[in-house]
């Protein structure tokens, strides 16, 4: 099993900047991929970020290519997201997940591939 804890959400103005952190324990000892995921009211689950375990691979959903980054600490079993240029878009609740047993270069992009998740946190983007 692997527990997570995500933070770092809140209410902020187009145009501000955010940073999500993610903590994860437990089951960690194993190589392993995370992502950031995305749910809007009435709208399916979605990637926006994921990262692979050696952190040389990353992958960013079009809309939010640019503006946000994903970086992990594998000492501090930590993931981040770093964004930027926040839109009324953007609100969601933001999850962090993780892919066990993962090579050191690969990247997951559907919500399916991962399993284990945060409990999320929401991030509002008011206009």
């Amino acid at each position: 099993q692997v527990q997570l804890v995500e933070s770092g959400g809140g209410l902020v103005q187009a145009g501000d900047s955010l940073r999500l952190s993610c903590a994860a324990s437990g089951r960690t000892c194993r190589r392993y991929a995370m992502g950031w995921l995305r749910q809007a009211p009435g709208k399916e689950r979605e990637v926006v970020a994921a990262i692979s375990w050696s952190g040389g691979s990353t992958y960013y959903a079009d809309s939010v290519k640019g503006r946000f980054t994903i970086s992990r600490d594998n000492a501090k079993n930590t993931v981040y997201l770093q964004m930027n240029s926040l839109k009324p878009e953007d609100t969601a609740v933001y999850y962090c997940a993780v892919r066990t047993y993962s090579s050191d270069t690969s990247i997951y992009t559907l919500p399916r591939e991962y399993a284990y998740w945060g409990q999320g946190t929401q991030v509002t983007v008011s206009s």
